[in-house]
């Protein structure tokens, strides 16, 4: 599983306060507490910032990347702020994110265009939220073979069918996980991601929700998450549930987990917000 380190971002009322201050040290803190608990990119968003966010996201990218070997996933749809930030970004960085929506994807391509970066696919439209199985699938495949003609790698492409809340529909689950599975189907090496946390919004005991649905969305093929890395037991669920959905050889990582005491959450601090 690719996580996506979801907690350095400006709509986080905490967060948004250590940005607009600049404290180094904190965004510091937070960025390497991630990736000590296993994020493999530390998203970065400062979209609330009308009129200096492209100098809040370049300050956040280096504070991450001088803090961190990790790379950054840039959370904007402003094509001169992500532009700005990758000149200070060392490596590829994913974009988060393009999708279908006419202004959104024409402001992007031209910046993605033959690169080597990563980048969110958002099944999104003109026409709005998809919300069945086939919605999603007819926006992924014009995405995902728009992207490819222009020189996108296969690999590099995370499809997000978007998660919506199930208090919306009893079926959106069912729907989300379907195309996750047709997804790998159809595009082969492609990869698939989501806000998981998305699908409890509205109804009591959301982490309890969220680590269920993840468990069953692994099973469909998903690949990568957008989340909280400190959520010590949606971690150590997912390490469970690739082992037993067949994409842990040997049992490796779930026996390295064990040894380090993934598992024994009992006996662990309280995440942090």
């Amino acid at each position: 599983m690719i996580i996506v380190g979801e907690l350095i971002n400006a709509s986080r009322k905490k967060i948004r306060n250590e940005i607009k201050e600049k404290n180094y040290d904190e965004i510091a803190r937070v960025a390497k507490e991630q990736l000590a608990n296993g994020a493999d990119f530390i998203d970065v968003n400062a979209g609330i910032f009308v009129g200096q966010e492209e100098d809040y996201l370049k300050w956040l990218v280096k504070t991450v990347q001088e803090n961190t070997d990790a790379p950054c996933c840039i959370d904007t749809p402003d094509p001169t702020a992500l532009e700005a930030a990758i000149k200070v970004h060392k490596g590829s960085p994913m974009l988060n994110s393009i999708s279908l929506e006419s202004e959104r994807y024409e402001k992007m391509i031209p910046v993605l265009r033959g690169t080597d970066m990563k980048v969110i696919a958002l099944c999104m439209s003109d026409e709005g939220m998809p919300y069945t199985t086939s919605d999603r699938m007819k926006i992924a495949d014009k995405l995902v073979n728009n992207l490819v003609q222009n020189n996108v790698k296969i690999e590099n492409i995370f499809v997000d069918p978007l998660v919506q809340p199930i208090g919306s529909g009893d079926n959106l689950g069912v729907e989300f996980l379907n195309a996750v599975e047709q997804i790998h189907k159809e595009f082969e090496g492609i990869h698939t991601i989501c806000g998981m946390s998305n699908i409890s919004f509205g109804i009591p005991k959301r982490k309890f929700a969220n680590q269920v649905f993840m468990i069953m969305a692994i099973t469909k093929g998903l690949d990568s998450a957008i989340m909280n890395p400190n959520d010590r037991r949606m971690m150590a669920n997912i390490i469970a549930a690739e082992m037993l959905a067949g994409k842990d050889q040997f049992c490796e990582k779930y026996m390295n987990a064990y040894r380090e005491g993934i598992f024994d959450l009992e006996n662990k601090q309280p995440e942090k917000a």
